[in-house]
């Protein structure tokens, strides 16, 4: 009896030792809505963490984030950072974006690939200050952020550890989740009748989900908040002058102001008509085609009137080869690459291109549409002596004989060799020759 006594005595012992000793920390990036507060509950019962969780404030639509900050402090994180990141998204994210005229697929202004990699780097600071091993992340298993948060993270220190708790888990939906958030106390802004998953921040919203995965399926009017619809937007036009300085935005109709500012401004007013609404199938990362809305009224405002801006002031083949750049620069971002050495190769490019692209641009918003109607520019290249064909006409049109003579001189040396030879030398142009015959025959 005396031996049971002393262990039981020894297992208390050890049991008060365990209690006493500090658990580990996670830095949590933290939303409020769904996946992440379900997070924080997640990671403390399934991996014994505490959870310092941390609040990215990039211009997101929100009712104050120190509510955000109460929530993740009731759902039981040790502590919650709230870290207003809007001008250093600006700086170092938005003007690179917006030299590189970044869309991806030509159509997407990428919201939230711009984001990523500066909370990463909040979270990582983070990290070290408060001497976590790991980092973790609310994003799933078959979505483009989890490659996002993971390559960034590693690529600022890859001697962390990095956990994704929606990844592991037993939820299989949305549904699912909602269920376990209830019975686990966790207050949750998606419901079963709007479960539609949402990212937002200065440059735009992106919404997913519900009835949205039904690509015959017209968006519902409630899922838009940034934007007016077309329909409903003023029957007379907004003319807006976005003025240019190195290739940032800084003033609106002649009123100088920040960037930053000048998003915020371009917002309401591009939306109030009814601009900036993205509906369109995108290939993801992972190798899955989504159906995804997003409404970026300032986003692509700025980025129609920075491309004007550049069509007056670059060079030819600087532009040209400036379109394929843009691309590549767009699926870096995209793909999680914000600090792999060719972004920021391509990010050396395009700030050299952007040196003279000072000017002014007039844009047309109208029921939708967003139409560019002026430009001028000291660094113009846009002559009009050599582009009227009035009398102050300065081109020589009879130096363009000898420059259409050389011109073509390869293929005409290659033409007239197959022709000598017998070839076909267009058979394409044969065959639907002999297809439209056929059809005139029937």
């Amino acid at each position: 009896m005396a031996q049971q006594n002393s262990i039981s005595k020894s297992d208390k012992s050890f049991e008060e030792h365990q209690s006493q000793t500090p658990k580990e920390k996670v830095v949590l990036a933290y939303s409020g809505g769904l996946d992440t507060s379900v997070c924080i509950k997640w990671l403390i019962e399934n991996y014994n963490l505490d959870v310092v969780a941390v609040v990215g404030d990039v211009g997101q639509e929100h009712q104050g984030l120190e509510a955000v900050k109460a929530k993740a402090l009731a759902s039981g994180a040790l502590d919650c950072l709230v870290v207003d990141m809007r001008q250093a998204f600006v700086e170092e994210y938005l003007k690179p974006a917006l030299a590189a005229n970044a869309l991806y697929e030509n159509k997407y202004p990428l919201v939230s690939a711009l984001s990523r990699p500066l909370i990463c780097k909040h979270l990582v600071d983070v990290a070290h200050k408060v001497g976590a091993s790991y980092i973790a992340h609310g994003c799933t298993g078959k979505g483009n952020d989890q490659v996002r948060f993971e390559s960034s993270i590693l690529m600022l220190d890859p001697t962390l550890t990095i956990l994704a708790p929606v990844r592991d888990w037993d939820l299989h939906s949305r549904e699912e989740e909602m269920m376990w958030a209830t019975e686990h106390g966790i207050s949750v802004p998606t419901t079963q009748a709007s479960p539609y998953s949402i990212d937002d921040n200065l440059w735009g919203r992106a919404i997913e989900c519900g009835v949205l995965e039904d690509p015959w399926a017209e968006p519902p009017a409630d899922i838009y908040t940034m934007t007016t619809s077309p329909q409903d937007a003023p029957d007379q036009p907004t003319y807006l002058s976005i003025s240019f300085e190195a290739g940032v935005p800084c003033a609106l109709d002649d009123i100088e102001m920040s960037y930053l500012k000048i998003i915020e401004k371009v917002n309401i007013i591009a939306g109030e008509n009814g601009f900036g609404r993205l509906d369109m199938i995108e290939n993801r990362l992972v190798g899955v085609k989504s159906r995804e809305c997003y409404e970026c009224p300032a986003a692509l405002t700025i980025i129609t009137a920075h491309k004007a801006l550049e069509d007056l002031c670059l060079e030819r083949n600087v532009l040209h080869h400036k379109l394929a750049l843009e691309q590549l620069w767009a699926n870096c971002v995209y793909d999680g690459q914000w600090f792999s050495p060719l972004k920021e190769a391509l990010d050396a490019f395009m700030a050299h291109t952007q040196q003279c692209l000072t000017g002014t641009i007039m844009l047309k918003l109208y029921k939708g549409s967003c139409t560019v109607v002026g430009r001028k520019s000291a660094y113009s290249l846009y002559d009009f002596g050599l582009a009227t064909y009035g009398l102050d006409d300065k081109f020589d049109q009879k130096a363009a004989a000898g420059f259409i003579e050389l011109h073509a001189l390869s293929c005409k040396v290659w033409a007239k060799n197959r022709l000598e030879m017998g070839a076909d030398m267009h058979p394409l142009s044969s065959k639907v020759d002999t297809v439209c015959e056929f059809e005139n025959n029937n």
